[in-house]
């Protein structure tokens, strides 16, 4: 369970120094990504928790 708390607490991380360093960079991707379709973001979500399985199944493994 400490390790799902490591892990968000990660996430926590990357996503503020994103704002934090580069807000308008931010705000861009954010307007990319309201014009891409559901479809789209929806199979990049999907590739995204496959290769963040497979990297804490190397690590972990």
């Amino acid at each position: 369970m400490s390790d799902l708390i490591v892990g968000a607490g990660l996430v926590l991380v990357f996503e503020g120094l994103m704002w934090a360093l580069a807000p308008q960079m931010a705000r861009h991707l954010l307007d990319m990504a309201n014009q891409m379709p559901p479809s789209t973001l929806r199979a990049s979500g999907w590739t995204a928790v496959v290769a963040g399985l497979i990297l804490v199944w190397l690590v972990r493994g």
